[in-house]
């Protein structure tokens, strides 16, 4: 499937790398691609979205946060689950500022309260409680969440939403939190977007060398 043609142009200077949901910037698909990407000499940057504070995280604090570091633009995105989810919404809110896209796993339904981070009857229990707790990997340890999180995020149709930058998915079809027919479907309307469906589970680390082999020519590297 052909790609927007700023794909063959120079390399790119800056990635900006949008982790998942309580996730972190030292994650291990962080430290792989900083690492790979340091070879030719791209600088990684990976904004900590837990930042101020994980309880008063919504979507729209996210697209702040990244709006601020894209100022100076046009950068690539690579965003793992919920951070593709982000960089989908910021493709199309930021324009020329994003140059493409890579995006792991893409939370693409996020937006639809069927498709949340908890069932229904824990969603209104989260309601009632005004905050729950969600295990925080990068901390090791609960962490909570305030309902205004949910409230946020279904401001945003990811699945609906529409962008010009050529993109590369990487999608697990033992993914048991990304449904990989949800992700097929996003894909097959949009001549933009090459997906690549991989024999692996949510987190994609067995198949990072296999991801980082199509990853390096789309963004022009050697």
């Amino acid at each position: 499937m052909p790609l927007h043609p700023r794909v063959s142009e120079a390399a790119v200077v800056t990635v900006f790398y949008l982790h998942g949901f309580v996730s972190s910037p030292k994650s291990t698909k962080v430290r792989y691609f900083t690492q790979m990407l340091a070879r030719p000499g791209v600088d990684v940057r990976c904004p900590d979205f837990n930042e101020p504070d994980f309880r008063t995280m919504t979507m729209t604090r996210m697209l702040d946060q990244l709006d601020a570091e894209l100022a100076a633009g046009p950068a690539t995105l690579i965003g793992s689950s919920l951070g593709g989810t982000l960089a989908i919404l910021a493709a199309a809110r930021f324009g020329p500022r994003v140059d493409r896209l890579v995006l792991l796993a893409p939370a693409v339904m996020f937006g639809d309260p069927e498709h949340h981070l908890l069932p229904r009857d824990q969603i209104e229990l989260w309601k009632q409680r005004g905050e729950f707790d969600f295990f925080h990997y990068a901390h090791g340890e609960t962490r909570r969440l305030s309902y205004a999180f949910y409230e946020d995020s279904l401001k945003y149709d990811a699945f609906g939403t529409l962008f010009p930058q050529p993109t590369l998915i990487f999608q697990g079809t033992r993914d048991a939190l990304v449904n990989a027919k949800d992700v097929e479907r996003f894909a097959a309307t949009r001549p933009n977007v090459r997906l690549s469906l991989l024999d692996d589970d949510h987190q994609l680390i067995a198949s990072l060398p296999r991801i980082w082999n199509d990853v390096q020519p789309f963004l022009g590297l050697k």
